[in-house]
């Protein structure tokens, strides 16, 4: 079992660094680096898509793959629906440094895309998962 937290938190620390480095380093991959409209794809949807699937990771290294999947899906969902209090973008307004990074990291605007990137983030690392739950046992206890 603790082979299988240290293989989930090492996939959780991956994705944090790869998050980072999507809002730092252009890749040359138009899908990651093109400007559509106003929206950069990299620091929008990649991000967004990356937060989920480190939540599912985190998850993961307690849970079963379903259960971290749904719980991972309920707390974005959660997060993305909170925005529409507008108290994340009145933290972010305010002049305290700590509530700034706060709303920054919840997020200060609601949309549905948001949502349909969570989804795609939790889905790519559920399917990533998927040999390793048929090859006869669960990640977390090999």
């Amino acid at each position: 079992m603790e082979a299988a937290r240290w293989f989930w938190t090492r996939r959780a620390l991956a994705i944090i660094a790869l998050g980072l480095l999507s809002r730092s380093v252009a890749t040359g991959w138009v899908v990651i680096d093109k400007y559509l409209g106003d929206k950069y794809l990299g620091d929008k949807y990649l991000g967004d898509a990356l937060y989920a699937a480190m939540m599912y990771a985190w998850l993961r290294t307690g849970l079963q793959a379903g259960p971290a999947a749904g719980w991972a899906a309920g707390v974005m969902v959660a997060i993305e629906s909170f925005q529409i209090s507008g108290i994340p973008a009145r933290m972010f307004g305010s002049g305290n440094g700590l509530a700034r990074i706060v709303a920054r990291l919840l997020g200060v605007q609601f949309g549905w895309a948001d949502l349909l990137a969570y989804a795609v983030g939790i889905g790519l690392l559920w399917a990533f998962d998927a040999p390793r739950r048929r090859g006869g046992g669960d990640a977390r206890t090999d």
